[in-house]
């Protein structure tokens, strides 16, 4: 057992990360630091899917400045960033490739769903809308409206960010299993002999 002066037992901190310090006087302050770090630094990925996105833009502009949050920078690669806004519908076919950027973020991650189209299908209430995407990502916070605004985006990010510095957002992923709580089954094969096709029988 390896025993630091302050820092107390870090023999399981290689494995475990911050988890595996002891929580001590020190250690409790460098775990509320780095939430506070976190919630102060999140780099949203660039995924606008229809009129929100133009809301999530003026949101990044000049009048309203993100940058007072430290995510001024919208990252083109999911590999650089840490926060998704799923700003608009998701179709059916768009649902596995955001699934991809989201599993190509690196963690830990946050879900921003902006809009009732993101959040629950809003009006396009048929077979080529994912009907909330919750069903493809964890959400963390939704942003209501038709389009919301400015501010109402930014009340989402401030209360997320509120979330990562006490940690709720950490507990509730733990309990759900770091996903969506969605277990997804391969379908059995069924059990049928293969009939052969004569030529000209169709």
């Amino acid at each position: 057992m390896r025993r630091l002066p302050i820092l107390g037992d870090v023999s399981r901190v290689s494995d475990d990360g911050l988890e595996g310090l002891e929580h001590n006087f020190v250690t409790a302050r460098i775990e509320d630091l780095v939430k506070w770090s976190r919630a102060r630094s999140c780099w949203p990925a660039t995924f606008g899917l229809a009129c929100c996105a133009i809301e999530m833009m003026a949101t990044g502009a000049a009048h309203y400045d993100l940058a007072r949050y430290g995510m001024e920078v919208f990252r083109a690669s999911p590999r650089q960033a840490d926060l998704m806004i799923v700003a608009g519908r998701v179709s059916q076919k768009m649902a596995p490739i955001l699934r991809q950027i989201y599993d190509q973020m690196m963690e830990p991650k946050w879900v921003i769903s902006m809009g009732v189209c993101a959040s629950s299908g809003g009006m396009f209430n048929n077979y080529a809308i994912v009907q909330g995407v919750d069903q493809v990502v964890p959400v963390d916070v939704y942003a209501p409206g038709c389009p919301p605004g400015p501010e109402t985006l930014m009340h989402a990010i401030l209360t997320l960010h509120e979330s990562i510095r006490t940690g709720e957002l950490t507990r509730r992923r733990e309990a759900n299993d770091g996903g969506a709580a969605i277990h997804v089954e391969a379908p059995l094969p069924e059990d049928t002999t293969e009939q052969p096709v004569q030529l000209g029988s169709r």
